[in-house]
């Protein structure tokens, strides 16, 4: 048997699980450390350090609610706006052949921050997924953090 290691989960299995990491990392005004590629009036976009795909973006209010019931008009219009925004920049500077877009929404929908409502603007390129993913459970992402942040920067 082959052993694919994949320590950079590690972090995210022993990380620190109290508090909200949308509030908190908003917070600390250290955007470039914490990945926060654009601040809106409502809302904002900030890389998953924890990718299901390189580019794997998160949009979430700066109002702590739960779902979408929570938000005025006016902030569910932004966060989408911000979304339709990842999507341009994600397209110039990743140039994807698709994206997955969505919201788990609750404990039993899969959600890891169920406390703070967010949407996942995921690019997919053909070929993305593969064997390793499906009975290894782990992934490949090709690209450091950092190199994804400072390409998408770079499209905004």
């Amino acid at each position: 048997m082959k052993i694919l290691w994949a320590p950079w989960r590690i972090k995210y299995i022993l990380g620190k699980k109290e508090g909200c990491i949308f509030c908190d990392k908003i917070k600390e005004n250290k955007d470039k450390e914490n990945y926060v590629l654009l601040r809106g009036k409502n809302a904002f976009a900030i890389l998953n350090t924890f990718p299901y795909n390189n580019g794997h973006l998160m949009v979430a209010p700066y109002k702590h609610v739960p779902d979408f019931d929570g938000l005025e008009e006016n902030e569910l219009g932004e966060l989408m706006g911000i979304v339709k925004r990842c999507t341009q920049i994600l397209k110039k500077a990743l140039k994807p052949e698709g994206f997955n877009i969505g919201a788990n929404i609750g404990k039993i929908s899969g959600a890891g921050v169920e406390g703070h409502i967010h949407i996942h603007v995921v690019p997919r390129w053909g070929g993305d997924t593969n064997f390793v993913y499906t009975v290894g459970d782990t992934r490949i992402i090709p690209e450091s953090l950092d190199d994804t942040f400072n390409k998408l920067l770079s499209a905004l």
